[in-house]
Formats: structure tokens, sequence, C-alpha cells
């Protein structure tokens, strides 16, 4: 099931979606999720392991954290090997100034941006996306 290449259909039905909560990225060491952590994201660096978790979850856990983020779903199925689409959305994001975390999946890519502003980064993302269509 391979995804969408053409960018200017990507942009056109990006669809962009704002999931429910707050989420925070956390450090542990070690390989393993800590119980009680559910983590929506995993990278594996050579200081420790980076999760990005819901805001209660680290809070239970007793986790540092000082970026507390709103997590947007592209829903369009972009393939791996597109290119541009992270491009576009990041300088339409960085043009409203709003930083942006990306993270891509099999299926869609996934943006972390500042809680506070999620609904001005969903209203740049409509905006590229009818600009786009």
């Amino acid at each position: 099931m391979s995804g969408e290449r053409d960018l200017s259909r990507l942009l056109a039905g990006m669809r962009p979606e704002l999931n429910a909560g707050h989420f925070v990225f956390v450090t542990v060491d070690g390989p393993a999720v800590p119980p009680g952590l559910h983590p929506a994201v995993t990278v594996a660096e050579s200081e420790g392991l980076t999760l990005v978790v819901p805001q209660e979850e680290a809070d239970a856990a007793s986790l540092p954290y000082d970026y507390v983020a709103g997590w947007i779903t592209l829903r369009v199925h972009s393939a791996l090997g597109a290119v541009g689409l992270t491009a576009a959305v990041s300088r339409e994001l960085a043009d409203a100034g709003l930083s942006c975390n990306v993270v891509a999946g099999f299926h869609h890519d996934h943006l972390f941006v500042e809680h506070d502003r999620a609904g001005d980064a969903l209203t740049a993302l409509r905006r590229l996306a009818e600009r786009s269509a």
C-alpha cells in the first residue's frame, strides 16, 4: 500500500486533525518504556530514549518536561519517499511564528506544535491546503 508522492495532492489533501490531549517530550534511561507510559512516539538516541507521551502520564511518573504540545495528524497517506511535504508545512508554520516537530509514520505525518497555539497551526495548515487545491 503505497502513499501519495505528488506534492500538490499531498498539500491539497492533508486534512489536518488535532488529536485530543496535551503531549510532552521526555527522556528515560535504557531501551524500555517504563510502566504506565503509552508513548505516541519513541526515538532511541545515544543519550536515552525519547518518548512523546500524554502530559498526565509524564506527571504521574514524575518525569520532567519543558514543552507541552498539541498533536496534529495530516490525514493524507503520504509516501515516505515523498519530497517537499515537510518543507512546505514547516515553512507555513514558521511564517506564522510556530515551531513544529515532525514525525513520519508509515501512513501519516504527525506534527507536534505548541499546545496553546495548536488552533493557529490548524488554521495555517488549512489555508495552505486551500491554496494548494
